[in-house]
């Protein structure tokens, strides 16, 4: 898989599999699917509400999570320092993993943006 290197040397598969609007049910498969033909991105977040299918998908692959990208993203909400480390915490626990490679804020805008 090519990749692009960020300018801290991180490196980040250019093509990702984005779980949004698989349902909870379909997602493991989908993910360990997505892996078998060669994914290496994982694209989720909060508010998607299937983050723990996730990493059940990422487990069940048997793959090594250093081959792995995964990025998830902070609801608006909780943008602020406390709540976001406090859910970055429960990312971590829904997807089982030990990191993140990449957290961003969902929607980083308010409600007046484009007025």
């Amino acid at each position: 898989m090519e990749t692009l290197k960020i300018e801290n040397d991180v490196e980040i598969p250019v093509l990702g599999f984005g779980v949004y609007q698989i349902p909870q049910e379909e997602t493991k498969e989908a993910v360990e699917n997505a892996i078998k033909v060669g994914y290496r991105h994982f694209d989720t977040a909060q508010s998607y509400q299937n983050e723990t299918e996730v990493g059940e998908g990422i487990k069940a692959s048997g793959i090594d999570r250093k081959e792995l990208f995964i990025t998830t993203k902070v609801w608006i909400e909780n943008v602020n320092y406390e709540d976001t480390l406090k859910s970055v915490e429960l990312s971590l626990q829904r997807l089982d993993l030990d990191y993140i490679d990449l957290v961003l804020i969902h929607q980083p805008y308010n409600k007046k943006a484009g007025n």
